[in-house]
């Protein structure tokens, strides 16, 4: 695999950081999660349980191995050095000044490890006047403007159903940082500190928004996005049954089938137009897909290329064909419980896929076998 040769100290908690060191461990690295003796990960204690631990904590650690260390402690310290010495990656998500009043920031270890990298996941990042706030994934989006544009036209910011910030402003940028730092090393020998930044991550996350404020000066509104809600051609509507249709008509040639679809080709020439008439389509379209259940619509939607599709539920996606072909969930057997259901990995390699290793570790699962080398 990929990484088979990469040891990963992860001291990382909950999600950004564990997100980070499953998707190395998904491609063969090493990851030991050094945790807290007694208490360990605090998304362990998560709710619904999956045996001892949660199925949050079960998604995210897959494949790594558990040790219990008390870095407040003199010899877990030394332990914990000693595994930097032979380890390439270290993870941690502590606030900054954390690390260092405990002995163990990247000055110190780069000096024990010269080609280690480190990877520090927090809020703000290690230096301006955020730096030593705490934080989570609403103030990241809250800060950097993703709230205010999301939600309804003159109603309130609404709050993603997933953490925006902590993986794709966090988790993500952190894999990424730490694989473009393990390629340089190949090159100089040299590790190097990886800081990221999820209120710096969730910023680049908007492209297509962002830039056209940077070039005219002029504030978007909430709403009235070509990408999230002005336009009819890009719009959820519910269908006879309570269910309901993403239509992503973005462009003219889908516009004008679904216009054509639904019986409004007069609309087709209205693809572009302001915000009053957008609204004026809405209303119009919701009334005449109100007439067909969701599956009447799709078995007419099929037939064409509208960019119309439905708005699954979670068992409906379990059930999805192409969420089948790709193989996206998954069942891992553990020794304790059985077999663990798990989303697979996102990143398809031709020739050394990633794969889910091995089901998640017990509290402290590998502590004798890891820090047995060092007897």
């Amino acid at each position: 695999m990929p990484l088979d040769s990469i040891r990963v100290l992860d001291l990382s908690r909950l999600l950004p950081g564990p997100y980070c060191s499953m998707l190395l461990a998904d491609f063969g690295a090493e990851v030991i999660k050094v945790e807290e003796p007694h208490t360990g990960d605090y998304a362990r204690a998560e709710s619904p349980k999956i045996g001892k631990d949660s199925a949050f904590f079960h998604s995210l650690n897959r494949g790594k191995k558990s040790i219990c260390l008390n870095l407040k402690d003199v010899e877990d310290k030394q332990r914990f050095k000693q595994l930097v010495k032979d380890s390439d990656v270290v993870i941690e998500s502590f606030r900054p000044g954390v690390m260092k009043r405990l002995g163990l920031d990247y000055e110190i270890l780069n000096k024990i490890n010269p080609g280690l990298v480190y990877c520090a996941i927090t809020g703000y990042g290690q230096d301006g006047p955020y730096a030593s706030l705490p934080g989570h994934d609403l103030n990241y989006i809250g800060y950097t403007g993703l709230l205010d544009m999301m939600g309804e036209r003159h109603g309130a910011p609404q709050i993603p159903a997933t953490q925006i910030a902590d993986i794709g402003g966090g988790a993500y940028p952190a894999a990424m940082g730490i694989m473009l730092a393990l390629f340089e090393r190949q090159k100089t020998g040299k590790g190097q500190m990886v800081d990221i930044s999820m209120m710096d991550g969730v910023l680049s996350w908007m492209p297509t928004v962002f830039p056209s404020f940077l070039a005219t000066g002029q504030q978007p509104q909430r709403g009235e996005l070509d990408l999230s809600g002005k336009r009819a051609s890009y719009a959820v509507y519910e269908t006879k049954d309570h269910k309901w249709l993403a239509v992503g008509a973005f462009e003219l040639k889908f516009w004008s089938e679904f216009c054509r679809v639904i019986g409004k080709e007069d609309f087709v020439a209205k693809l572009h137009d302001p915000v009053d008439v957008q609204l004026q389509m809405k209303e119009e379209i919701q009334e005449i897909l109100l007439h067909k259940t969701s599956a009447q619509w799709m078995e007419i939607f099929d037939q064409v290329a509208a960019c119309v599709t439905p708005v699954l539920s979670f068992d409906e996606v379990l059930d999805d064909p192409q969420v089948k072909a790709r193989g996206m969930i998954q069942e891992v057997e553990h020794p304790e419980i059985g077999p663990v259901t798990h989303i697979a990995t996102p990143i398809k390699l031709s020739r050394t896929p990633g794969k889910i290793l091995s089901a998640a570790p017990l509290l402290g699962e590998h502590t004798a076998a890891v820090l047995g080398e060092y007897e």
